[in-house]
């Protein structure tokens, strides 16, 4: 395994949904700001935008480098403007897959999310975790409530 391997967030998450239940929350906006921010630019083909606002401040952009139907999602990340107009993680700096396995009358949703700078990646674990938790929940049919990240933090 490369060091880039080993510094790369991994989780994953069993969710009591199909496959193509999930590949609709990761693809269609409307769906998706149901677990994650409050407007989402998402054009899921490769060289497609991704784009979703969280808050007055925070914004990920990137764009699709991959999707297979019900079973993987690839874009590239990063964050428009960040702190005092420069970003640490700049649009389209690093990468995030998302693959979905069908288990049983579920689905395993792996997520690893590459080529972050390492004092960037706590951070950005513990927002995926907030974020899978979320995308489980919205998956089986319940709400979550709003997101936590609706408003933006204090400096």
């Amino acid at each position: 395994m490369t060091v880039e391997e080993r510094s790369a967030i991994r989780r994953e998450v069993r969710v009591a949904a199909k496959p193509e239940t999930i590949f609709a929350l990761l693809t269609d906006p409307a769906k998706y700001i149901r677990w994650k921010g409050k407007v989402a630019e998402l054009d899921a083909r490769p060289g497609g935008v991704y784009r979703v606002q969280f808050n007055s401040r925070d914004i990920a952009r990137g764009s699709y480098v991959e999707v297979i139907p019900y079973r993987r999602v690839v874009f590239t990340w990063g964050w428009e403007g960040g702190k005092e107009g420069s970003s640490p993680v700049p649009p389209g700096s690093s990468t995030v897959e998302i693959t979905l396995t069908p288990d049983g009358d579920g689905t395993i949703v792996g997520l690893v999310h590459r080529d972050l700078p390492e004092e960037e990646r706590d951070k950005h674990a513990q927002g995926w975790e907030l974020y899978l938790n979320r995308l489980a929940i919205v998956a089986s049919g319940r709400d979550p409530g709003p997101d936590p990240n609706a408003q933006p933090r204090k400096m």
